[in-house]
């Protein structure tokens, strides 16, 4: 008798999770949106240049501005 009160429990749970599960599946709904999707991102970028020259090139440079 334990056995079937058992059986019977598990096919009561398993009904109500089917209705259940029935019940919820027709209200999600997916769509794809009709505007494209704009992602604005604000970015500002800043480089800096650092060289240097070393005295030979500098001197070479100053002697001649006409070179560059």
């Amino acid at each position: 008798m334990k056995r079937s009160r058992l059986t019977t429990m598990r096919a009561i749970t398993i009904c109500t999770m089917a209705i259940l599960t029935g019940a919820t599946g027709g209200c999600i709904n997916v769509n794809a949106p009709t505007k494209p999707i704009e992602i604005n991102l604000n970015i500002n970028v800043t480089q800096e240049v650092v060289y240097r020259l070393d005295n030979e090139a500098k001197s070479l440079i100053q002697q001649n501005p006409g070179i560059f």
